[in-house]
């Protein structure tokens, strides 16, 4: 009887953490792999650990079959960049001793890189001891966004991390990418031969008429903005709310910005809101009834600083608008303006410039409902093609299978 192949997925977040990467165990699972998981006690977003479960110094459970292996979170990391750094420090050094002892039994390594690169490293020390094919499926890219998250450009860090950077990329099998962008960033730091696999981001899957009391997000007839996702510092809301105040009151009335969500910056945006009666916060809400905020919303705002790694990152409720079929606010440069431009899918502008978000509010409260179908229509095909769940996963499996050296 032949045994399953047995992969590993080395992530800082899984179950009961809400990422793409759970879906990947499951469906990998369903196919007849044997999957087995290395990351942290859950603590993603609030920095506290998941009520149920313990933070040990290494802990194992189980989900739907699959063996996950914990080591200890560093908690209060939301408030603290001192904490976010021993953060990375803690999975990169415990993630490592426990990769050095299970290492060997797997026949696949996948890395879900899902921000810092520090991360991987327990994927890495499995290749170097036992040369297991190793894949790192990249969500964010380093050393750009170390740089974007505040650090100082210093000569010695820059030396420091673009070394670690080469040596990381230098010592996987291969890579698939998020957003195309990260192929220009990426680059530099790869070892010759080793190809980009595009693998976006899928949209998750939205039930628009789940049968449930709808939500009723005014009282009165108003066009809804709805930002969903963390609120933190690089999403840009300060400069949503500035802009939103600037609308003539005629426009505030007719309008209400909807923020939904937890993260570091959130009570300084609701100081920054100073209780404006069009400005409304939700607080985090759970998955499964997003859906009741996007079908009650008549744009949903996608939104990042700025900056230039910024413009090569697909936030990734950008594909969970295009599957809630409501046209988009891409308050945005880069990748994302680009998938909403080329494919007809809302209304974007500079995220830097105030005035010019002022103005799209306008547009956007102006939009006869003509207009705002021709923006819903297209949704449709990027969902059965290119943000499709099954094909991405399809292709992330045979370039994992594939690259058997």
């Amino acid at each position: 009887m032949t045994k399953n192949k047995k992969i590993l997925i080395v992530t800082e977040c899984f179950y009961p953490e809400e990422f793409k990467i759970n879906d990947v165990a499951l469906s990998w699972k369903d196919e007849g792999y044997d999957v087995d998981v290395l990351t942290l006690a859950p603590t993603y977003p609030l920095g506290k650990v998941f009520l149920g479960y313990k933070n040990s110094l290494f802990r194992k459970d189980e989900y739907q079959g699959i063996n996950i292996f914990r080591v200890h979170a560093v908690t209060g990391y939301r408030d603290s960049t001192v904490k976010k750094i021993f953060k990375y420090i803690n999975f990169m050094i415990f993630g490592s001793i426990v990769a050095i002892f299970i290492g060997r039994r797997y026949d696949y390594i996948f890395g879900f890189n899902l921000g810092s690169l520090t991360d991987m490293l327990p994927a890495v020390v499995i290749r170097k001891l036992y040369k297991k094919p190793t894949i790192f499926w990249v969500q964010d890219v380093w050393p750009d966004s170390v740089y974007a998250y505040g650090f100082k450009k210093t000569k010695a860090l820059s030396i420091l991390l673009n070394a670690f950077v080469k040596f990381m990329y230098h010592n996987i099998s291969a890579i698939a990418i998020s957003s195309k962008g990260f192929e220009s960033k990426l680059e530099p730091y790869i070892k010759k031969g080793l190809k980009f696999n595009y693998a976006p981001n899928w949209a998750d899957d939205l039930d628009m008429n789940m049968d449930m009391d709808p939500i009723i997000l005014s009282t009165t007839q108003k066009v809804n903005f709805t930002f969903a996702g963390n609120i933190g510092k690089v999403q840009n809301l300060d400069n949503i709310i500035n802009a939103f105040y600037l609308l003539p009151d005629e426009y505030q009335k007719k309008a209400q910005l909807n923020i939904i969500g937890d993260g570091s910056n959130l009570i300084f945006l609701k100081k920054l809101s100073n209780n404006n009666p069009n400005i409304i916060f939700h607080g985090k809400q759970m998955r499964e009834n997003m859906a009741l905020f996007y079908k009650a919303s008549d744009f949903l705002i996608v939104s990042l600083i700025n900056e230039p790694i910024f413009s090569v990152t697909v936030p990734a409720k950008t594909q969970t608008y295009i599957a809630a079929k409501k046209p988009i606010l891409a308050i945005i440069n880069g990748d994302v303006a680009d998938i909403v431009n080329d494919n007809n899918l809302g209304v974007c502008v500079d995220p830097s410039n105030i005035g010019l978000i002022k103005e799209a509010f306008k547009k956007c409260i102006d939009m006869p409902e003509n207009e705002k179908s021709k923006f819903i229509i297209n949704n449709t095909k990027l969902l059965e093609t290119i943000f499709n769940k099954d094909i991405i996963i399809n292709k992330l499996t045979s370039q994992l299978v594939g690259c058997n050296d």
